[in-house]
């Protein structure tokens, strides 16, 4: 699945725009498994180098996320629908930054130490929370950020943008 660049302008309109939460009768369906699996390969694709992706990233508007889990037993990719943030920890910590839709540029950025998470459990169709630490919670608040049509060049710290040639 083609993931969508700043460097389009239709992909960035597309980035821009805020996300909507999955029905439970769409968690149900096809459609979503698909989505999700596609989501999965997309970001776990070699060429890619992705720890994480949202659905605006492969022109979907809906909230939904894959993040692989550094905090797990075997750092798995899992799939988080109708996610949000519901709180934050700790002090905000400067941390170096990249995105799957910003080919080629990196910065800093601060995030929180740890966040709590809810989202929809796709089985039970109930609302589910986790606490995330760490890296992992670097990446689910980086992903939850395109879910409301925010990039982490809007978050970046002055002066610490920079551009590393991309490889092909």
């Amino acid at each position: 699945m083609r993931v969508l660049t700043v460097n389009d302008s239709l992909d960035l309109s597309a980035l821009r725009d805020s996300s909507v939460d999955f029905s439970d009768a769409d968690l149900a369906t096809e459609h979503y498994r698909r989505l999700a699996a596609l989501m999965v390969s997309t970001m776990t694709d070699p060429s890619q180098d992705g720890v994480g992706i949202a659905a605006p990233q492969v022109g979907i508007n809906r909230r939904v996320v894959a993040v692989q889990r550094f905090d797990k037993e075997g750092e798995p990719v899992e799939v988080y629908p109708c996610i949000r943030i519901i709180s934050v920890e700790g002090v905000p910590v400067p941390g170096r930054e990249g995105c799957l839709s910003i080919p080629g540029h990196y910065g800093t950025v601060l995030r929180y130490p740890q966040i709590v998470v809810s989202y929809k459990d796709i089985d039970s169709k109930k609302e589910v929370t986790d606490t995330i630490s760490g890296y992992t919670s670097v990446i689910f608040q980086h992903e939850t950020d395109h879910l409301d049509g925010i990039l982490y060049t809007d978050k970046v710290m002055k002066d610490s943008l920079f551009t590393v040639p991309v490889q092909h």
